[in-house]
C-alpha cells in the first residue's frame, strides 16, 4: 500500500466494514479530510488513548486514507472507500496492520472503536 514518502509498507487487512451513509459522497469525503471543519458537527470524539489522524492520502472523490489513531500502533492506518449512491453513499472503511498482528481480541477491540466513530458517531452527525 502506497503511503507517506511514496514508500510501501507489507500491511495486513484486519477488518473492514461497508455501510451506507445518508450524505452524498463530496460531503462524506470533506467529513473524513477534516472532521473538525464545523463544530456543531463535531464527530471525532477521540478518546485519552487515542490521536488525530492525519491524511495519508487522499482523492477527491473516492478515497481517504488515516494515519493511525492509536499511539500503541503507529503502523495502523484506515483506508476509506466512498461511492456515490443516488444522493447518498457507500462508505467502506478498512483496517490495516503491520505484522505482529494483535491479539483478536484486540483486533475486536479496535474494529468497534472505528465502528463507532464511523458509523455511529459520523452518521449521527448527517441525521
Amino acid at each position: 500500500m502506497p503511503l507517506r514518502g511514496g514508500y510501501a509498507r507489507a500491511m495486513r487487512q484486519v477488518a473492514t466494514r461497508r455501510r451506507s451513509q445518508p450524505p452524498p459522497a463530496r460531503f462524506m469525503f470533506e467529513a473524513l479530510i477534516d472532521p473538525y471543519r464545523q463544530p456543531a458537527r463535531h464527530w471525532l470524539e477521540l478518546l485519552e488513548s487515542e490521536i488525530a489522524p492525519e491524511i495519508v492520502r487522499a482523492e477527491e472523490p473516492g478515497l481517504v486514507i488515516w494515519s493511525s489513531i492509536w499511539p500503541d500502533r503507529p503502523d495502523a492506518v484506515i483506508r476509506f472507500d466512498i461511492e456515490a449512491v443516488g444522493n447518498s453513499t457507500m462508505l467502506r472503511w478498512t483496517l490495516f496492520l503491520e505484522d505482529p498482528i494483535p491479539s483478536e481480541a484486540e483486533v475486536v477491540r479496535m474494529r468497534k472503536r472505528l465502528n463507532t466513530l464511523i458509523n455511529a458517531n459520523l452518521r449521527s452527525i448527517f441525521g
